[in-house]
């Protein structure tokens, strides 16, 4: 039915308007000044009306989607090839091996030197790095208690739970050594946040790539979800994780982390890569069962790209049952779509349109208030102002910036 609705669309009249005018009927001349009783019928209009109203409101794969909705069983029919993937067990042995116990705590303290803890281990790391095997080998880890506070990141202030470095941040990188290579393979080339190699500049060209395709990227879906980190059921998470690991021991370990807090802890370093797989399955239900060619995600934030805001009405009612009825997630109310010329699309920190892309006005604000600090004095160390200007230009060197960086960035 899909495919029809698609060919109907694809297919009907472009030109003209009314019935007995000859050439002039189809969708072009919609002789809208037409009365609702003039026997003149405007046949454009009707098809086109018939039309939006099969794209909006015919289920499709939305369908699918009601039949199971309790934790854990949120496949629909084609996407139940992922539940019989292979699952992986005799991993915990390798968690707590000694060596990767060791990489941990090398990957762990990069940029971290000066905290007293990783001062602390580097003194003695045989004897600490030893606790945390045994602690593992045993089953006596437990996760240790949050610090909380919040945090003000741009317009938003969010809550913070911090974990010590030792054993907290160790054992979490001993966790995801071994498990990460497993839920790479899950992930679709177009998710970008938390993975290696495809990070904020990766999704960059991607989504310039995709606007290439001017006539098919005319219109943009953009949303991300309520309250994403606190709103993850730890059921669904667990069941997901499920499908792709049977070791119970590992299993045992990843729970108890889980439920050291409700929702997913933002700033816990495994809450990243529980976010990436919570919605896996999901991009894999966009892009092989609603057939949606170009969708982005970075973390929660969602960019669609489509040649007809009708069909991006269509996905947005799908992909809102989906989320509420097979993740207990909730899309937040602003969302928008819109066409991407006359709006430019914000994501990953710049400003897309077809012909150029502009870094976001807050990076651009934040950018003019660092130079002036240095330029005033008040910034003066000079590894400092070494990486802001490194930063900043990695950031304007992805974006059509050139009076922006002559003009700041350029001694």
């Amino acid at each position: 039915m899909t495919k029809v609705i698609t060919y109907i669309y694809e297919s009907v009249a472009l030109w003209g308007g009314t019935l007995n005018n000859g050439v002039k009927s189809g969708l072009a001349y919609l002789n809208a000044n037409n009365s609702s009783g003039n026997r003149n019928a405007n046949i454009g209009s009707q098809l086109s009306l018939l039309i939006i109203f099969l794209l909006c409101y015919y289920p499709g794969p939305c369908q699918n989607i009601n039949s199971q909705n309790s934790a854990g069983r949120f496949f629909t029919e084609s996407s139940m090839n992922y539940k019989q993937m292979k699952r992986y067990g005799n991993l915990y042995d390798q968690v707590y091996d000694y060596s990767n116990i060791e990489s941990a705590h090398y990957n762990a303290s990069k940029n971290k030197m000066h905290y007293t803890e990783v001062e602390m281990i580097n003194k003695n790391p045989k004897y600490y790095l030893t606790n945390i095997q045994n602690q593992l080998q045993q089953g006596l880890f437990k996760t240790s208690d949050y610090k909380i506070f919040k945090k003000r990141c741009g317009n938003k202030t969010r809550i913070i739970y911090k974990l010590p470095y030792y054993p907290d941040r160790i054992v979490h990188h001993c966790i995801m050594q071994v498990i990460e290579p497993i839920w790479y393979k899950l992930l679709i080339r177009d998710t970008f946040s938390a993975i290696k190699g495809r990070g904020i500049h990766d999704g960059v060209y991607r989504v310039k790539k995709a606007l290439n395709d001017i006539n098919g990227t005319n219109y943009c879906l953009k949303f991300d979800i309520q309250k994403f980190y606190p709103s993850v059921d730890h059921d669904i998470l667990k069941s997901i994780i499920r499908h792709k690991i049977k070791d119970d021991d590992l299993l045992g370990l990843l729970d108890e982390i889980i439920d050291s807090a409700s929702g997913i802890p933002i700033g816990n370093y495994l809450s990243q890569y529980f976010g990436n797989i919570y919605l896996a399955y999901f991009d894999h239900w966009v892009k092989e069962e609603m057939h949606v060619h170009y969708y982005y995600r970075y973390c929660d934030d969602i960019v669609i790209l489509s040649h007809n805001k009708y069909q991006l009405w269509y996905y947005f009612n799908c992909i809102s049952d989906y989320l509420a009825k097979n993740l207990r997630l909730t899309i937040k109310s602003n969302y928008q779509i819109f066409p991407v010329d006359s709006r430019g699309i914000d994501f990953l920190g710049y400003k897309f349109y077809h012909d150029y892309i502009l870094v976001r006005k807050s990076i651009k604000q934040n950018l003019k208030h660092k130079i002036n600090l240095i330029n005033k004095g008040i910034i003066i160390d000079n590894e400092i102002i070494r990486s802001i200007y490194a930063s900043y230009n990695g950031w304007l060197k992805f974006a059509n910036s050139y009076h922006l960086s002559k003009k700041y960035l350029q001694c």
